[in-house]
């Protein structure tokens, strides 16, 4: 019988808290909707694939610029370009659900 790995639980669980974090937030719930948990889901598996969150060297991100002339590369920072981006990917399911909120 196999030995279950269970070093990326921590990670994954972030991801999925995070994830769900983000909705409540965004559409003002205190309770994620079971219609909006498929959509959770796919934001916590793009979250973790793209942030990889636990590992202790941070991804270096999509490509700014390159230099040839003694050739320089840079990189979009992947947390600040990532996050406005999962958001962005997944406001038409959650316009749905989003309720006005007053302060």
């Amino acid at each position: 019988m196999k030995s279950c790995d269970k070093t990326k639980d921590i990670p994954l669980q972030f991801a999925l808290d995070d994830t769900q974090d983000t909705i409540l937030n965004y559409c003002n719930l205190k309770e994620l909707p079971v219609a909006l948990e498929t959509t959770a889901y796919r934001m916590a598996m793009d979250l973790y694939r793209n942030e990889s969150p636990g590992e202790e060297s941070t991804p270096l991100g999509t490509v700014s610029s390159i230099s040839e002339g003694d050739a320089s590369t840079s990189f979009k920072s992947p947390t600040t370009e990532f996050k406005d981006h999962l958001l962005k990917d997944y406001k038409a399911q959650l316009r749905r659900f989003r309720k006005v909120g007053f302060r």
